[in-house]
């Protein structure tokens, strides 16, 4: 059970928190409005493809894979494998992420929904 929720569990709920931040942070940067809003959306889901990306490539090294063996047969196609987990934790963190970029609105001053 221990080993179950060190491998799943956390890095789970480490990167559905990610996909709240994300958005939150970023609305910092981003002017209110409709546009800037869905600009705001594209460019959280970009970042969180990369911090995806970048989340499994750490578990794999973290796991005790050297980094060098990862790309050993083709740097494409070790960056592609790393890209598809990326796309795929979406499933994680793209439901909390789409919920965090809807609730921004709320917190608009000048601009109204």
């Amino acid at each position: 059970m221990t080993q179950l929720s060190d491998s799943l569990l956390i890095p789970a709920l480490a990167l559905a928190l990610v996909g709240w931040l994300v958005p939150r942070g970023l609305s910092l940067i981003f002017p209110e409005g409709v546009r800037p809003l869905l600009l705001l959306a594209f460019v959280s889901t970009l970042v969180m493809l990369g911090i995806g990306t970048g989340f499994f490539l750490a578990l794999y090294v973290w796991q005790g894979v050297p980094f060098a063996a990862l790309f050993e047969g083709s740097t494409l196609a070790g960056l592609a494998h790393f890209v598809r987990l990326g796309l795929i934790s979406a499933l994680l963190w793209g439901p909390i992420m789409i919920l965090s970029v809807a609730g921004l609105p709320k917190h608009w001053v000048k601009e109204t929904w």
